[in-house]
C-alpha cells in the first residue's frame, strides 16, 4: 500500500493523490522509484473550457476581454480577449464619427433646411444592430473552437497576441 508524502491519504498505484493532488512517486520495473513532475501551474480560468472561455471574452465587450487577455495564458483566449478588446475601440471609434457626420450634416443641411442630418440618426440603431451581431457572431465561432479573424482587426490582433 502506498500513501501520499503530503497529506497521508491512500494513493494505491496512483500517480497522483486523490486527495490533494500532490504527485507521487512511480514504482518501475527494477525496483527504483522515479519521481514524477508536478504539473506546470495552471491559470486562474484552467478549469474552464477553452471555447467557453473565448465565448465570454465578448460577453461585456472590453471588460471581460481585458480580464481573459491579463489572466489566461491559453494563446485562443488571449486572442479573443484581445479581439473582443478591439471589437469595443471600433464601436467607440465608430460611433464617434456617426455623431461627428450626423451633427456636420445636420448643421449644413440646416442651412438647406433639408433634414439628412436628422435622418442619420434614425441609422444609428442599425450600427448598433450590425456590432450586436458582430459580438454574438465572435461569441458563436469562439464557442465552435475557432480562431475567427475579424476583418482589419483580425491580423492586427494576431500579430499582438503572437509577440
Amino acid at each position: 500500500m502506498a500513501f501520499c508524502k503530503a497529506c497521508g491519504q491512500d494513493v494505491g498505484e496512483a500517480t497522483f493523490c486523490p486527495k490533494c493532488g500532490a504527485a507521487q512517486a512511480v514504482a518501475s520495473g527494477g525496483g527504483q522509484s522515479a519521481a514524477v513532475t508536478a504539473p506546470a501551474a495552471a491559470s486562474a480560468t484552467a478549469g474552464m473550457e477553452e471555447n467557453v472561455a473565448g465565448l465570454l471574452c465578448y460577453l461585456v465587450g472590453w471588460v471581460t476581454g481585458l480580464i481573459f487577455l491579463l489572466i489566461d495564458k491559453r494563446p485562443f483566449v488571449k486572442f479573443h480577449g484581445a479581439q473582443s478588446i478591439a471589437l469595443s475601440i471600433s464601436f467607440f471609434v465608430v460611433w464617434v464619427a456617426f455623431w461627428i457626420v450626423t451633427m456636420i450634416l445636420g448643421v449644413i443641411t440646416a442651412m438647406l433646411h433639408f433634414p439628412i442630418g436628422f435622418l442619420m440618426a434614425f441609422l444609428f440603431p442599425v450600427v448598433i444592430l450590425a456590432f450586436f451581431i458582430t459580438f454574438i457572431f465572435c461569441m458563436y465561432k469562439a464557442y465552435q473552437h475557432e480562431m475567427f479573424k475579424l476583418p482589419i482587426i483580425g491580423n492586427i490582433v494576431e500579430k499582438m497576441v503572437n509577440k
